[in-house]
């Protein structure tokens, strides 16, 4: 294997391929699980408020946990939903012994503390893998529940054959949602990758991001990484979702990410589209987070 590609365009890292073959294991393992008489994996997503993006993302998870056998529920609440209220469904959710998985879809409204209620969620159940236990676990590279967007990241980058033992990975921004988490993984033993994170107030962006193997943007501008910034073949991973102008749209907009892709794919090796590239590799690996709880249960 290889981290450098020689063609002339890069390689795409096509997303929703990977995440397919990703939810048809899963799928596989909850009818063995079915066939073995043990009950359904179930996961509840807990929504407050009418955000549309997440009322989007939303019914894509319960959509995608049906297509592979979980029970997938969301459970709705108005905007205003006082924090104690929206704290006794999570303790509910934590005492049932019919839930397997709980995610509470961010961002919450403002009068909320987010803090507060990744804390109430049971480490045993937190699918989203944002507790602090598991965050924890994560850095000290033990087995527990990983953010699904990293590694999502990781899943596309093992089964494209992209090397990363010993390769230079820069991740350009430091959320505890996708930077930070990502660096732990790819220090983890197996992985052993050489990682840089890079951030608003990193001085020579373009430095750090010309000497990276693979290079991770998940800094939430658009068409921010540009060609002269990637090492030729380098494998590019587009976290971005950024809504842009287009009136030549029906939507009066259009989705591009962190990384000008037209200019990137004639110098990277590897890279993913948006949409298309990260996004469903998300949800797939929240399937199986969903579906690693269940096994730990029974």
């Amino acid at each position: 294997m290889t981290v450098l590609a020689d063609s002339a365009l890069a390689q795409l890292i096509d997303g929703k391929q990977i995440a397919a073959a990703v939810r048809a294991e899963v799928k596989a393992a909850v009818d063995a699980r079915l066939a073995d008489g043990k009950r359904r994996p179930a996961l509840r997503v807990v929504l407050v408020g009418d955000n549309p993006a997440s009322q989007s993302y939303v019914r894509g998870k319960k959509r995608a946990g049906e297509e592979v056998g979980i029970d997938a529920e969301t459970l709705l609440y108005p905007a205003d939903l006082p924090q104690d209220e929206l704290l006794a469904v999570i303790d509910q959710l934590n005492k049932d012994p019919e839930v397997d998985g709980i995610l509470v879809q961010l961002p919450l409204p403002d009068h909320v503390d987010e803090e507060q209620v990744i804390l109430a969620i049971d480490p045993a159940k937190d699918v989203d893998g944002f507790h602090p236990v598991s965050v924890g676990r994560l850095a000290l590279g033990q087995s527990g529940f990983e953010p699904c967007t990293p590694a999502g990241i990781v899943e596309m980058l093992q089964r494209c054959g992209i090397e990363t033992s010993g390769r230079d990975a820069v991740i350009v921004g430091r959320s505890n949602i996708v930077g930070r988490p990502m660096a732990s993984l790819l220090l983890r033993r197996g992985l052993d990758a050489t990682v840089t994170v890079c951030h608003s107030r990193t001085h020579d962006l373009p430095a750090h991001t010309r000497r990276a193997d693979i290079l991770i943007a998940a800094i939430g501008r658009p068409n921010f990484i540009t060609a002269d910034m990637v090492k030729p073949g380098a494998a590019v991973i587009d976290v971005g979702i950024n809504r842009v102008d287009d009136a030549t749209r029906e939507r009066g907009y259009r989705l591009v990410g962190d990384v000008d892709f037209e200019a990137v794919r004639e110098v990277a090796g590897w890279i993913t589209p948006v949409p298309g590239g990260v996004g469903p590799m998300t949800i797939a690996m929240l399937l199986q987070n969903t579906l690693r709880a269940a096994d730990a249960r029974a």
